[in-house]
């Protein structure tokens, strides 16, 4: 089976949805997903498997609902060890942050992953280690938004898979329960702080899309920490920019 080429593209805020049927090309063949309906013995390391799978998602995500619980169950007999976990998680992550239009795909596989993968060792489960890894690059924020260019625009692809976890990941309480991991407002907060703190046209830019994604955060000041009304954004943005939780469309 020939390996899907991903093309690295800009972040497209859509408004469509995922889940629609104009989401399958032309060219969509059920082969794929017979494939792994046959398992996955045809690839002879987990890395190769979920990289295949992940690089199927970016091409068709409208495959996302028919494909993810045989490609959970199949991770459910692969991924039986630590390693094999982190593994899981850092190829996730890199994909989710080095293909820009992946990252809102990758953080829904990561919140369907969250809850159905059954290993749980004492290192952590699926989503512990997936905040640990994001806190790896949230802890050099500061360092990252005054970086080169190479360094900024990786940073930023953090930014953003960090504000779709935000708006995907789900956390069930102790009565089933289920509410969004609002932990991560705290931190989108610093990180809008470390982006406007260094005014750079791609920071801003960052900054704004973020903001667009999860609307204003409550408790993030907007005019006291970024005086938007010098960084010559429109006038309607700005008022829009002052009302929390408030989208941006």
């Amino acid at each position: 089976m020939a390996k899907p080429q991903v093309v690295v593209a800009p972040v497209l805020m859509s408004k469509l949805s995922v889940n629609a049927p104009e989401f399958y090309p032309s060219s969509y063949s059920s082969n794929y997903t017979e494939s792994y309906e046959d398992g996955c013995e045809d690839y002879p390391t987990l890395s190769e498997y979920v990289q295949d799978f992940l690089n199927h998602l970016s091409e068709q995500p409208g495959s996302f609902e028919t494909e993810i619980e045989q490609f959970a169950e199949t991770l459910n007999g692969w991924v039986t060890t630590d390693d094999a976990l982190q593994e899981l998680v850092d190829l996730i992550y890199q994909q989710a942050t080095s293909i820009p239009n992946f990252s809102s795909m990758g953080a829904r596989l990561c919140n369907y992953l969250s809850h159905h993968l059954t290993i749980s060792p004492e290192s952590g489960n699926f989503r512990q280690l997936l905040l640990q890894r994001c806190r790896t690059e949230y802890e050099i924020k500061d360092q990252a938004a005054k970086g080169d260019k190479v360094t900024r625009k990786r940073f930023h692809a953090f930014v953003l898979f960090l504000g779709e976890l935000y708006l995907n990941l789900e956390i069930k309480g102790t009565n089933g329960q289920v509410t969004r991991a609002d932990i991560l407002q705290v931190s989108l907060r610093e990180l809008l702080n470390a982006l406007f703190s260094n005014p750079m046209d791609d920071n801003l830019i960052c900054a704004v899309k973020l903001l667009k994604l999860t609307g204003v955060l409550p408790g993030f000041d907007v005019e006291e920490k970024c005086g938007l009304e010098s960084l010559h954004l429109s006038g309607d943005l700005c008022k829009r920019l002052r009302t929390p939780g408030k989208p941006l469309t």
